[in-house]
C-alpha cells in the first residue's frame, strides 16, 4: 500500500470504529477507487495499531442499589488498607456452550 492510501485507510476507521473489515475494504474500492484485500486491510490495521475489542458493557444500577452502594461505600471510607486486605472480592463468570455471548466488537 502507498502512505496515501494508508491514510486514507487511517481516515476511514477513525470516521466509524465499527466497521467490518469487508465494508472497509469496499468503502476504499467504491469512494477512493483503490483494489485492496481484505486480508490487506486487516494487516494494514493491525500495523498501524488497530485490533478489535469488545465494547464494555455498562452495568445497570437502580436508584436503590445506587443509594445502598453509595451507604456501604461511606461506612467504609475511613477503613485503613489492613482493614480493605481482608475483603474477599467475587467476580461471576458466564459460560456460553451452543449461544453467542451477544459481545459487540468495535
Amino acid at each position: 500500500m502507498t502512505e496515501r492510501s494508508q491514510h486514507m485507510l487511517k481516515h476511514t476507521v477513525r470516521r466509524s470504529r465499527q466497521l467490518s473489515v469487508e465494508s472497509i475494504a469496499k468503502d476504499l474500492q467504491t469512494l477512493f477507487g483503490l483494489q485492496i484485500n481484505t486480508t490487506t486491510v486487516h494487516r494494514e490495521l493491525h500495523g498501524m495499531g488497530f485490533h478489535g475489542q469488545v465494547a464494555a458493557s455498562k452495568p445497570y444500577t437502580t436508584k436503590c442499589n445506587a443509594k445502598r452502594q453509595m451507604q456501604w461505600c461511606k461506612a467504609r471510607h475511613h477503613w485503613t488498607l489492613k482493614q480493605w486486605r481482608r475483603v474477599l472480592w467475587s467476580d461471576e463468570s458466564h459460560f456460553f456452550v451452543w449461544q453467542s455471548d451477544g459481545r459487540v466488537w468495535v
